[in-house]
């Protein structure tokens, strides 16, 4: 099978924000990494299919509100029914509220924020690939 691989691109509102600050809890990258699974079952089987487990979790740096994130995942492994899932965040542009109201930079190197390893589940009566 080919390298099956996705990505979404997001900025993070004062809505998404929690924390003082403007703290951006971890369980908004754990929704968009659900987002970008979820396009990468419909790549690989025409179906939605169903989150199952994460078997790994790790948040890097906080996000905030204003920041700009990149999610990126790809199918690593197989099963008859699993799909297994490497997920990276990346922060790549943030606001510079110092500088003023409106001002924003896109970074040198985007940073690595989150990354994670998760399973999906499409059922045999659901693949249509």
């Amino acid at each position: 099978m080919n390298e099956i691989s996705a990505s979404l691109r997001v900025r993070l509102s004062q809505a998404d924000a929690h924390y003082g600050g403007g703290l951006v809890p971890g369980a908004k990258l754990m929704e968009l990494y659900g987002d970008v699974a979820t396009e990468l079952c419909i790549r690989s089987d025409g179906d939605e299919g169903l989150f199952a487990a994460y078997s790994s979790v790790e948040f890097l740096a906080p996000l905030h509100a204003g920041d700009f994130v990149e999610v990126r995942g790809r199918i690593v492994r197989t099963g008859t029914t699993s799909r297994e899932i490497s997920f990276e965040a990346y922060r790549y542009a943030t606001p510079r509220p110092e500088v003023n109201a409106s001002a924003a930079d896109i970074l040198d190197h985007p940073e690595l924020a989150g990354r994670a390893t998760g399973t999906c589940v499409v059922k045999k009566d659901r693949q249509r690939r």
